[in-house]
């Protein structure tokens, strides 16, 4: 693993930055314009649920190396509510705003790896790679 940028999420002009700091790394990578789409697209809604439903948090991007391959790990992390039920969470459609439903699901699909912990009254935790 290489160094990691831990990024705010307080307001929209963070998921933004979330978005930019990505697409950065992942060209940097060299991974091809469909999972740099991928990957910008899961980050986007990942720092989006952080901001919207866990009141803000942070985001940690790390280029990180195994199996001889190189990637992209982004942890998302925030002290909201947390999700009470996470296999319902994860189901298309469900929403706990007025959202479409399709962020935790549909970043999922989008990445190599996924990784989700909650814990109602003390956050969640969100980490996803995409692998070149």
């Amino acid at each position: 693993m290489t160094g990691g940028e831990t990024i705010p999420i307080r307001e929209s002009s963070d998921v933004i930055r979330v978005r930019a700091e990505v697409r950065r790394l992942a060209i940097g990578l060299g991974l091809g314009v469909v999972d740099q789409t991928k990957i910008v697209t899961a980050a986007s809604e990942l720092a989006r649920n952080t901001l919207v439903y866990g009141g803000g948090g942070h985001a940690v991007l790390e280029v990180v190396e195994g199996k001889g391959r190189r990637g992209l790990r982004l942890s998302f992390e925030d002290h909201g509510p947390g999700i009470l039920d996470i296999g319902q969470a994860m189901i298309d459609g469900y929403s706990s705003g007025r959202g479409l439903g399709l962020g935790l699901s549909g970043a999922k699909r989008l990445s190599s790896e996924f990784e989700i912990t909650s814990v109602v009254g003390e956050g969640t935790r969100v980490v996803i790679t995409r692998w070149n």
